[in-house]
């Protein structure tokens, strides 16, 4: 494998396992300089990462972004995306207190485990996969749910609980723009 097929299944499998793109510009620098320091030495790529490219990624992903990482972040995301829906539900309502049912509850908590369970294997969930999870495991639970509780609210929720829920995914937003905003330095540095 050349250098540059080295570089984009490491980018490939970071991706997939959810690296957040400053550790992922990061790391891929950092394997570039070492497949270089290599290649003047007269060593081939397979002598840095060894006959397992995959593996490879695979381990120093684990190394740079330890589950417990990965976990805080897809959690903070969740509260993100839960935020900006309820958000969406009080303009719609018109409302700035939403009641919360047995079958919303149920909805949401099954379609939140979901998906933190779908971005830690992943690492990357696009709109129709999301659209998908929430018909496939939410309704039938909310259904459920709703067949078997009933449908009395458990407790309001005023308006201001939805900015907090925003809040936790702030630094990652901004590390990820200083990140993007580094490469495209980076890269026209290099021109």
């Amino acid at each position: 494998m050349t250098n540059e097929q080295i570089l984009a299944a490491c980018r490939s499998n970071w991706e997939y396992r959810g690296v957040d793109d400053a550790a992922m510009r990061e790391m891929l620098d950092e394997l570039s300089a070492h497949l270089e320091d290599a290649q003047a030495a007269g060593r081939t790529a397979q002598d840095v990462v060894g006959p397992d490219v995959r593996a490879f990624a695979a381990a120093w992903a684990r190394a740079r972004a330890p589950f417990a990482r990965r976990a805080l972040r897809t959690l903070a995301m969740a509260g993100y995306v839960l935020g900006w829906l309820l958000l969406f539900s009080y303009l719609v309502r018109w409302t700035t207190r939403l009641d919360v049912t047995p079958g919303h509850m149920a909805f949401w908590l099954a379609l939140g485990a979901a998906t933190v369970a779908w971005e830690l294997r992943r690492g990357e969930m696009r709109l129709h996969q999301r659209w998908a999870l929430s018909l496939a495991v939410g309704l039938p639970v909310a259904l459920l749910t709703r067949w078997l509780a009933g449908d009395g609210a458990l407790f309001t929720l005023p308006l201001w609980a939805a900015p907090v829920m925003l809040l936790p995914m702030a630094p990652y937003a901004v590390s990820d723009v200083r990140a993007r905003r580094n490469a495209r330095n980076d890269s026209t540095r290099l021109r």
